[in-house]
């Protein structure tokens, strides 16, 4: 039974939709504000955040979140709001969200999402359980690199998503379009982000020494041609 934080100020809409987790399978936990629910993350396991923007106490869902990325950098993060603009989409999506859920929503709706990001998993869609590029290998079940010189560096699943979907399409380069659809589950339709490019900067610092993921300009990236593509 996952268990689902509800950061959400307006009672009213946290009770109905910790009832409707409740009804689905999950089990919920409440928190009126950032405070509480970052208490909350320190007293209890949690498979998935629901954060609202819009918290009281000078503490925004904007800031939560940084703050929640900065102890767990894998945690799913739903961000709940009535904005509905790009620029907030955008800026919750670069900050770390898993995906963003505009009100009024249907449970229906929201339950789907829930869903989605619990169940999405970057191997999913390939057999590549490793990588091994010059001084480098990537263990993609361990979520980790591992450099000659005895470095151990950790990937996100986001990362490991990354890879894992460029390992499955070696050879050819993969739209950043592709890689939102895959990795994040957004339809990239009508959004201009800088998302896909700004984790990938931060991935390649983790590869380093070693080249793996190469750009493919006006398109979008791609494994390296030395790269070896361990697989199950």
């Amino acid at each position: 039974m996952p268990t689902v934080l509800v950061i959400e100020d307006d009672s009213p809409i946290r009770r109905g939709v910790c009832d409707a987790l409740r009804f689905a399978g999950h089990e919920p936990i409440e928190a009126a504000d950032a405070v509480a629910g970052l208490a909350a993350l320190d007293a209890a396991t949690v498979d998935l955040v629901l954060l609202d923007v819009m918290l009281p106490k000078g503490l925004d869902g904007f800031e939560a979140l940084r703050r929640l990325r900065s102890r767990d950098a894998t945690l799913p993060v739903i961000m709940l709001t009535a904005r509905g603009s790009e620029g907030d989409r955008v800026r919750g999506l670069e900050d770390g969200a898993d995906d963003y859920v505009i009100k009024p929503f249907s449970a229906r709706e929201l339950l789907a999402r829930i869903d989605a990001v619990l169940r999405r998993s970057p191997q999913r869609s390939s057999d590549a359980v490793g990588l091994d590029g010059p001084g480098v290998a990537v263990c993609l079940l361990r979520r980790e690199v591992r450099v000659d010189d005895g470095t151990v560096r950790e990937l996100t699943d986001r990362e490991a998503g990354i890879l894992g979907h460029l390992a499955s399409n070696h050879g050819r380069a993969v739209h950043r379009d592709e890689l939102l659809r895959a990795v994040w589950g957004l339809d990239p339709r009508g959004l201009e982000t800088r998302t896909v490019d700004m984790q990938v900067l931060r991935l390649r610092e983790k590869l380093a020494p070693a080249e793996i993921v190469v750009t493919v300009r006006g398109v979008g990236y791609k494994l390296a041609e030395d790269v070896k593509v361990r697989t199950r």
